[in-house]
């Protein structure tokens, strides 16, 4: 693969955690730009309180791509700045990148919380410059989408938060009501042809289908009892310790407890089709918005504010 000589920009402003709990920006090295990579100048991207949160706390668990110092981030909306002839992209096309992995030796498990990116051109999707920095929620509507790969649809689901609420909204596009679950108090509000309630309120309730997007294991017993015979738990958000239940009550039911994995392209461009078309609102989501110069104090108020339900890092400020 030849080296794309129209590279203009071969350092970028990152967010870096160099071990955990300590974050900081720096400016680092890219790599070269070849002739199916694009060159993206990064407008906005999202931090994820799940996944993200791990890292910082050095409780992710070990997978391939893991270790430090890394580069966080898996959402992001920007503009093509260089790219080559065949790589079907203009400059000046505005994109969604899931992330990059474009840094030497500094880890890019996601990649995405950088000033410019360096990424494959079948990694971005093209998206409209108006819809702003909502465009970084593609991967969690993505994600959202991709629980619907065997055809269930929740009529319960766990979790209020951005990726419950972008389930929520998708589910009521298929033409179900879904009840929504959430025990923080300034999570109950948001909802849009569905009802939001709390634990307690579901208590005595049956349902056929729950899906948790809360990453909280210690409930899993509480949602089996909650299940109709021969119903499922989906469990959607990302664990870190092993997971566990009373078998007598999972075995009375014949309960089914299945894990939705990663999103696919499909699941995309399946999302950016809703998006585009005005069929998937994403309103009311994004929460809070950064500059990245106090990115250490926007990775504090994701992790730690439960009013914030999603923080975004505003990178136009270093172009």
């Amino acid at each position: 693969m030849k080296v794309y000589t129209r590279m203009i920009e071969n350092k970028a402003s990152v967010v870096l955690l160099k071990k955990p709990g300590e974050i900081r920006v720096e400016q680092i090295n890219l790599d070269p730009l070849t002739e199916d990579d694009l060159l993206v100048e990064n407008f906005y991207s999202g931090i994820s309180s799940g996944t993200e949160r791990l890292l910082f706390e050095g409780r992710m668990p070990s997978f391939q791509g893991m270790g430090y110092p890394l580069v966080p981030g898996y959402e992001c909306f920007g503009k093509v700045s260089s790219c080559s002839e065949i790589s079907g992209f203009t400059e000046g096309d505005t994109v969604f990148v899931p992330g990059a992995t474009c840094y030497g030796d500094v880890k890019g498990l996601f990649g995405g919380a950088s000033s410019h990116l360096v990424v494959n051109k079948n990694r971005a999707i093209k998206m409209p410059f108006e819809i702003g920095s909502k465009n970084v929620l593609l991967a969690l509507a993505a994600t959202a989408h991709h629980i619907f790969a065997d055809n269930s649809t929740p009529d319960l689901i766990i979790g209020h938060g951005a990726l419950g609420r972008l389930l929520a909204r998708l589910t009521v596009l298929r033409g179900k009501s879904p009840t929504v679950v959430d025990k923080t108090a300034n999570r109950l509000s948001g909802a849009a042809g569905y009802e939001v309630c709390t634990p307690g309120e579901v208590v005595g309730k049956q349902f056929d289908c729950i899906v948790d997007v809360s990453g909280d294991l210690s409930q899993l017993d509480f949602l089996i009892s909650l299940l109709h015979p021969g119903g499922e738990v989906v469990l959607a958000g990302f664990y870190q310790d092993s997971i566990s239940f009373d078998f007598v009550p999972t075995f009375l039911k014949e309960a089914r407890i299945r894990v939705a994995a990663q999103w696919q392209q499909s699941d995309l461009q399946a999302v950016s089709d809703l998006v585009i078309s005005k069929q998937l609102n994403l309103e009311g989501i994004i929460s809070h918005e950064v500059s990245a110069e106090n990115a250490p104090y926007a990775y504090e108020t994701a992790f730690n504010d439960t009013s914030c339900l999603k923080m975004i890092i505003d990178w136009k400020g270093y172009h």
